[in-house]
């Protein structure tokens, strides 16, 4: 069997990827198709994690491609395939669109009509949680508030329209681990001695460990096909509800960090939001404080409800917020990040 796997430079893809190498549980897959824009990138994460790439053996084919086109090369038929690549941070809703949408059809118009398609959606593309509730589940109606998460909507809507049961959608919300550089605001702002959160009332979150995430997709891929009787949208989560207080005190914590929290309002973070947006040194320091993802601050409640998946791929999380930004600080300190 073929995998072909996108996002491999990425957070979670590369995750992934550095799970199938490691676990012996997972070599079935008699060759792995890695799509990548930058091939000299992921040598060198290779190179980082102490991996050979001819350890792979034949297993490995790395390609290039340009842009969003994914000009895959002659002859590639996969039996499976993980989308993880996407546009996390931008500026203008037609750059998300573009990626998320328009690159995504084009790679799935590449690839053989038998084979399966898992796509690494967002929570984001549901909404936050509806007002009056305890958490968004499979049978809310889809609202999001950004440009990202309706390009992701719109991806999924596209996706299913094309490849009916082949499809299996997976929308995780906050994830947290290794590799995620993303991450680096978060301890920088809980290593000072005033910290600032969005906000007069407790933010409360799904989030998941990217390990747990990783296995999650894996436990979808590894079932037999007859058992894609449903193709989601799934949410995923650890089952366990955080507070934007917790997040930002459990981050000082793993670093020894001491401080106190203070709340701004809505009205200084979305004006913050405008100069970050304006500014490219101070887009590329924060991205998720940019004026589109803004709006995904401003809701107070971002639970979801991953039993549904749990229950059809008998998946549980396993993450702990303390040992998950505990590895991932000293991830960052590793890279002379932090």
């Amino acid at each position: 069997m073929e995998l072909l796997l996108t996002g491999s430079t990425g957070f979670v893809g590369r995750n992934l990827l550095l799970k199938l190498h490691r676990d012996p549980c997972l070599s079935g897959w008699s060759r792995i198709i890695l799509p990548v824009r930058d091939p000299e990138k992921l040598r060198a994460q290779f190179q980082g994690e102490g991996i050979q790439e001819e350890e792979w053996g034949d297993r490995l084919l790395i390609c290039r491609v340009t842009g969003d086109f994914w000009e895959l090369p002659p002859g590639i038929a996969p039996d499976l395939v993980i989308h993880a690549a996407g546009l996390l941070f931008g500026r203008r809703r037609e750059e998300y669109f573009a990626t998320n949408v328009e690159g995504t059809l084009r790679l799935m118009a590449q690839l053989p009509r038998t084979a399966r398609i898992i796509v690494l959606s967002s929570q984001a593309a549901g909404g936050p949680t509806p007002r009056g509730e305890h958490s968004r589940t499979m049978n809310h109606q889809d609202n999001p508030v950004s440009f990202y998460g309706a390009s992701k909507l719109t991806m999924e809507r596209e996706l299913r329209n094309r490849l009916g049961r082949r499809l299996l959608i997976l929308r995780p919300p906050m994830v947290l681990g290794p590799r995620d550089a993303a991450t680096l605001p978060l301890f920088k702002m809980a290593r000072g001695l005033v910290r600032l959160k969005p906000g007069f009332v407790p933010k409360h979150y799904s989030w998941i460990d990217v390990d747990d995430l990783c296995d999650a997709i894996l436990a979808a891929a590894l079932v037999a096909p007859a058992d894609w009787e449903k193709h989601g949208p799934f949410y995923l989560g650890s089952g366990i509800t955080i507070s934007d207080s917790k997040l930002i005190a459990t981050a000082a914590g793993v670093i020894q960090a001491r401080g106190i929290t203070l709340s701004l309002p809505h009205a200084l973070i979305q004006l913050a939001s405008l100069m970050i947006d304006a500014v490219p040194a101070w887009r590329t320091a924060a991205p998720s404080l940019g004026r589109d993802r803004v709006r995904e601050i401003l809701p107070d409640r971002w639970v979801c409800d991953p039993s549904t998946f749990s229950e059809c791929f008998n998946w549980n999380s396993r993450g702990n917020l303390e040992s998950t930004l505990r590895s991932t600080a000293d991830w960052l300190k590793k890279q002379n990040k932090l």
